[in-house]
């Protein structure tokens, strides 16, 4: 029989869930500091509040990446138990 890979551990920082969190949350902070106009795609309708939308997001993505990272933790240590 061939030998099994082994998987490596999660780590939290390839979990892009992460990723997209922190730069939602900084582009918030540039549209808090210079203002929703700062943040604005081309074209998009204008709404106040646009940077607390862009916290909202940042907050939805890192919530969304500890669900995934601990579900990927459990699925690793189960995959440890049954060797």
């Amino acid at each position: 029989m061939g030998k099994e890979k082994k998987h490596p551990k999660p780590v939290w920082w390839k979990n892009t869930f992460f990723w997209f969190g922190g730069i939602l949350f900084i582009l918030a902070l540039v549209g808090l500091i210079g203002g929703d106009k700062v943040i604005r795609d081309p074209g998009q309708v204008r709404e106040g509040g646009l940077a607390w939308i862009y916290f909202g997001g940042a907050i939805v993505m890192v919530v969304n990446g500890a669900l995934t990272h601990n579900q990927a933790m459990r699925a690793f240590a189960e995959a440890e138990e049954d060797k």
